[in-house]
């Protein structure tokens, strides 16, 4: 890869990206056991979730350092604007052209999910802008973890599965696929909280140099002590919900995916429970500075097994629900 590459490899952030393929990935693994898998709407969707991605994160580095949050002080990875990899004029067209592709993109989504998905596209691609630009930016004022919540997690899987229930069925069936976009939201809310507990790291490391640039993110709003138990509560979030979905769902009877994928869900709690275990501990153990580093990677491969792991879970039930009905 050439140092250009390398440059604009950086400025994506590839490491934070499993917080758009994560909640595309559970939401197909549905949209799949219901019966609604479509292949085209889940790509569009997540190359749509990836542009916007890469584009709030282009934007955050442009922005971030013209506000003065990123300087030399600054303990994270490395920043292209702020460290003179990229200038101020290519990150701010890279941003714009990942924007205007993710638009690409959504017309094709709008055009099997109607209104829904247009004013949801334009809400996830006006709050990306919004999340460093304007006279009160999202992460400048502690809405950050809201959008990366709302965006990367309850949207983002209802809306993927919702696009592909639109686009794989009619009548009576895409109806009955419709009625699951609550277990889909609910989800959503799961696969969030690993994407807010990866923002949460970030900006528990940055408490001293945002405090000091007036960015005043939801950890700075927190203090040290309050960010840190947050984030292990949204640690135990994100594991409790599928769990408590499945069981629920099963004992009711329903005949859902969710239910049908119980005993699939919860060895995914006793396979990933010693990794979240792990990083919970070393942020309640009062890892600070540099050393929150390393647990950005070890969350965000986390959140990539644990996605991985329901969307497994998801489709394995409703094989074994198939085989069991044809007797």
């Amino acid at each position: 890869m050439t140092p250009a590459l390398s440059a604009w490899w950086l400025a994506a952030r590839p490491k934070t990206l499993t917080a758009s393929i994560a909640p595309v990935a559970v939401a197909t693994a549905l949209a799949y056991a219901a019966g609604a898998f479509h292949a085209g709407a889940a790509l569009a969707a997540l190359a749509g979730a990836l542009l916007i991605q890469v584009g709030t994160n282009l934007a955050n580095d442009l922005l971030d350092f013209r506000r003065g949050a990123d300087t030399a002080e600054r303990l994270g990875p490395t920043r292209v604007v702020q460290s003179g990899l990229i200038s101020q004029r290519a990150v701010a067209l890279g941003a714009g052209a990942a924007f205007a592709l993710a638009a690409l993109f959504g017309l094709y989504l709008v055009s099997v999910g109607g209104v829904p998905i247009l004013v949801l596209g334009i809400a996830a691609i006006a709050s990306g802008v919004a999340y460093t630009a304007g006279p009160a930016p999202l992460a400048y004022v502690g809405l950050g973890d809201l959008f990366v919540m709302a965006f990367f997690g309850v949207a983002a899987v209802a809306g993927t599965y919702f696009v592909q229930a639109k686009a794989a069925l009619a009548g009576p069936a895409q109806a009955a696929a419709l009625a699951l976009l609550p277990h889909a939201m609910a989800l959503g809310v799961a696969v969030g909280a690993l994407s807010a507990a990866i923002l949460t790291i970030n900006n528990l490391r940055d408490i001293p140099t945002d405090r000091a640039a007036g960015k005043r993110t939801l950890a700075v709003r927190l203090g040290e002590a309050r960010t840190r138990r947050y984030l292990v509560a949204l640690i135990a979030c994100a594991f409790a919900i599928p769990v408590v979905l499945a069981v629920v769902s099963a004992l009711m009877g329903a005949p859902m995916p969710p239910g049908a994928a119980t005993f699939a869900v919860l060895p995914i709690v006793l396979a990933l429970a010693p990794r979240a275990a792990g990083i919970a501990r070393a942020v309640a153990g009062g890892a600070a500075g540099q050393a929150l580093n390393p647990l950005l990677g070890r969350t965000a491969r986390l959140q990539l097994a644990h996605a991985a792991l329901i969307a497994l879970a998801l489709v394995a039930g409703a094989v074994v629900r198939a085989r069991l009905a044809g007797g």
